[in-house]
């Protein structure tokens, strides 16, 4: 990694922390407010996870309460959290399924289940695959009979990306039961329609022979313009349905509703008016279909049952211990569920007597791309049913991805592209903004492959920006801002294992808290083996492990989790208040090198966590409280610092491990008014002790 160096830096710099208890930034408990996570498991990883010895070690890094991940919904399936339960229909096993309440024998595993009528479809993320797949089938809960508003205000619709610029005036559609009656055919002029993170760069155009009204079933070949248009995107967006019923019968009413289709194609007709299918360049990738829900009908022959993709069963996760004794984030299944499912699901962990501290409400619709109309009108549905379970259980979502800027999307009929900005006035306009009790989201600030020593001058501002950017969009200030899942990036980095990682860590909560969030968990709690990356060997978790979870030593995660859980703050005590506090040492291009985080803890110590993220130099600082030199630690003051001094991370393929593996180096000195303190380089640093009266 690049190197940092200061420029003329004075020979003590000053941290100033302002004690004026009108100025309080935050307040938060750890126990609710610092925790970790658990995600999917192979069975193997679940035996060996919730055993003894892996359950002390992983709880060890001193992370409070715990949230449980949905996997299954993010690879695009269905989560049996109970393998006993009924089926719509129970003749053929088939349909949407319920868990069953009753109390038998506690759950020590749940499978996921694929969805045959995803179809062609992959909605942006990697599905689960299904050995049945059919036709895709939109979501019937988004449908009149179940939103209450007419079906044109929830448009379904199928992006087909031809993977080049094509030239298109025809497409044939294939269609299954039940089809649109009434629907455009479009394209897209510009770049990136389906880049909602980074923001589409364009904007759809229908063709001209493209909207149809009182269209019929079957194959529909379409002549869309005279003359062909140059597009990579093409869309079919339709707001009626024939209401007829799919092959699954009348018998259940979900079957008649919503969209089906079983093949599109977009080309072009000939001279003798044959459709004659865009060609595919030698360097085209495969075409593919991103489409805006799901239909959660399955059957129990989708089931994943191969061993290596499990989750936790719910008696499994409150009663082993990982929990902590505090209550957890639950998440229930919504994008692709059913309400009556996801009300038996906390009906039964309510039946046990297990603490449920949130429950988070689907799994990352920006990844899915779906609508927030669609997300919100499902919420509602979703709230309903579980507040008839427990009318107090704290709802929230939608679970974004580790974004760092707003999610924005094609512009509704008022001009308005936040994907944030939209759910909370769909919720607001239709009564239901106090169903809203949190706003979750995960965040992995960086491109695995793109991270130097520098990116850790990102983290503060990326932090503190995002949880603006959703305030700014229409989150009350009354609802909190938690991060449910964390990571340096969302796919296996090198500096996951050395020293950045846990200087990062540090800024990554530390900032988090001063911004105004309430919430913050990092991921995973267990251990992983470690694997090769594009930029050196590294683990995602707190330790050096094997595939066989036999532990070797500690990552620099684990050390930094230990120095925010055990040093700066303090767990099983109370409220914790944060104060402003800031620092003067910075480099020539003016990035600050030593970042500072004060909070006042109910023991009545003030308790600073100072970053020295200078790769190569240690920085003197005095510490001065109001400003005021007359302010300072006094008498035993705790000193803990843990750095590159204590853990180098060693880069030896399958062998990689850290030499030396900490640990963190603890003094009790003696501080008065002129006390100096050194941070040594590249390190995380508490101060802890009592402050002189003035």
């Amino acid at each position: 990694m690049a190197t940092t160096t200061a420029f003329a830096q004075p020979a003590v710099g000053t941290i100033r922390v302002d004690t004026n208890p009108q100025h309080i930034l935050n307040s938060f408990d750890p126990d609710q407010a610092l925790g970790s996570s658990v995600d999917v498991l192979s069975h193997y990883d679940i035996e060996k996870v919730y055993s003894p010895h892996i359950l002390q070690e992983s709880l060890s890094a001193g992370w409070g309460p715990i949230t449980y991940r949905n996997n299954s919904e993010l690879r695009m399936a269905y989560l049996h959290w109970n393998a006993e339960g009924t089926w719509s229909d129970p003749t053929h096993r088939s349909g949407y399924f319920i868990g069953s309440t009753e109390l038998k024998k506690p759950i020590r595993y749940s499978l996921s289940y694929g969805l045959p009528h995803r179809g062609f479809a992959t909605s942006g993320d990697r599905p689960i695959e299904s050995p049945n797949l059919t036709y895709w089938k939109s979501n019937p809960y988004l449908t009149s009979k179940f939103t209450g508003e007419s079906d044109a205000l929830h448009p379904q619709w199928v992006v087909v990306d031809l993977q080049s610029e094509k030239s298109v005036n025809a497409v044939r559609i294939q269609w299954a039961e039940p089809y649109a009656a009434t629907y455009t055919v479009d394209y897209w002029v510009g770049k990136e329609p389906l880049e909602w993170d980074g923001g589409p760069k364009g904007e759809w155009k229908t063709f001209a022979s493209g909207e149809l009204k009182h269209a019929k079933g079957g194959t529909a070949t379409l002549k869309l313009a005279a003359a062909p248009v140059s597009t990579r995107y093409v869309r079919v967006w339709m707001t009626e349905s024939s209401n007829t019923c799919d092959e699954h019968g009348a018998e259940d009413s979900r079957n008649c509703a919503g969209y089906a289709i079983q093949s599109i194609q977009a080309g072009s007709l000939d001279k003798p008016g044959h459709f004659v299918e865009a060609p595919r360049a030698a360097s085209d990738k495969e075409i593919t279909y991103t489409a805006s829900s799901i239909d959660p009908w399955h059957s129990s022959e989708d089931v994943k049952d191969d061993g290596f993709y499990q989750h936790t069963g719910f008696d499994l996760f409150f009663t082993s211990g990982i929990t902590n004794g505090l209550p957890a984030t639950i998440p229930v299944t919504m994008l692709y569920g059913t309400p009556e499912d996801a009300a038996a699901q906390i009906a039964y962990i309510q039946k046990r007597g297990y603490s449920i501290g949130y429950v988070e409400l689907g799994e990352e619709p920006d990844g899915k791309h779906a609508m927030p109309e669609d997300y919100a009108a499902l919420y509602i549905q979703w709230a309903k049913a579980l507040h008839q379970v427990d009318s107090k259980l704290k709802l929230g979502g939608p679970i974004f991805e580790g974004v760092n800027k707003d999610i924005t999307l094609w512009p509704d009929a008022k001009g308005r592209i936040s994907w944030m900005g939209r759910f909370v006035a769909y919720l607001k306009d239709h009564g239901h903004l106090d169903d809203l009790a949190f706003v979750s989201f995960e965040h992995y600030p960086f491109e695995p492959c793109e991270i130097t020593w520098k990116s850790l001058y990102e983290e503060p501002q990326l932090m503190k920006g995002i949880l603006k950017t959703w305030r700014d969009d229409g989150v009350p200030a009354n609802v909190p801002l938690m991060v449910t899942e964390n990571h340096l990036a969302a796919q296996l980095t090198g500096p996951m294992t050395t020293i950045f990682a846990a200087l990062w860590l540090s800024d990554n909560v530390g900032s988090f808290f001063e911004g105004g969030g309430a919430v913050f968990h990092h991921s995973p709690i267990q251990p992983q083996d470690i694997h090769e990356t594009c930029l050196g060997w590294a683990s995602w978790s707190n330790f050096v492990a094997d595939e066989r979870y036999n532990i070797k030593g500690y990552t620099s995660p684990w050390f930094a989790a230990r120095m925010i859980n055990i040093e700066w703050v303090q767990h099983r005590s109370g409220v914790h208040q944060m104060f402003p506090s800031s620092s003067d040492i910075k480099d020539a291009q003016g990035n600050t090198l030593v970042t500072t985080y004060a909070v006042h803890r109910p023991d009545g110590n003030w308790s600073l966590m100072l970053v020295n993220r200078d790769e190569n130099t240690p920085h003197d600082v005095k510490i001065n409280f109001d400003g005021d030199a007359g302010s300072h630690f006094e008498g035993p003051t705790t000193f803990v610092t843990f750095g590159s001094e204590q853990y180098v991370w060693i880069n030896d393929g399958p062998n990689s491990h850290a030499n030396p593996d900490g640990p963190a180096v603890t003094r009790i000195l003696a501080a008065d008014g002129q006390s100096v303190f050194t941070l040594p380089k590249a390190s995380v640093t508490v101060i802890r002790g009592h402050i002189a009266a003035k």
